[in-house]
């Protein structure tokens, strides 16, 4: 597996309107790495309710999605490290728990919109924004 670990918000943007986003999100994908079965429940929850996408719509990305990248449990070992994140980093508890998996996997980059560009997390987790 790579050292990338992909935020719901990154993979929603090959989705994107805006081919800029879309472009990038898709070279990062294909670069490889991983995501939690708690990024796919986000991305389905968005694309049913915010985009409106049908379930065979939904079902095909996803499987698109689980083709290209590792994906991995939510377990009550990332649900205690997530815990401990989210206190120590003042993250929100689902960031904390993408934040808690991609560590609990080794990874080194952490791809995400939503949290601080650069941010540390752990010993060898940090934060980017790729659309920055």
């Amino acid at each position: 597996m790579s050292g990338n670990f992909f935020d719901t918000n990154v993979l929603l943007y090959l989705l994107s309107e805006d081919p800029e986003k879309a472009n990038r999100a898709e070279a990062l994908v294909r670069e490889g790495g991983a995501i939690s079965v708690q990024v796919l429940n986000e991305a389905t929850n968005v694309m049913r309710r915010k985009l409106g996408m049908n379930w065979r719509e939904t079902r095909e990305f996803l499987a698109l999605v689980r083709g290209l990248l590792d994906v991995t449990p939510v377990t009550v070992e990332t649900h205690d490290l997530g815990l401990d994140l989210a206190e120590r980093y003042h993250l929100s508890l689902y960031d904390s728990m993408i934040a808690a998996a991609a560590a609990l996997n080794g990874c080194a980059r952490l791809w995400s919109q939503d949290m601080q560009h650069g941010m540390r997390i752990g010993e060898g987790l940090r934060v980017e924004n790729p659309f920055r």
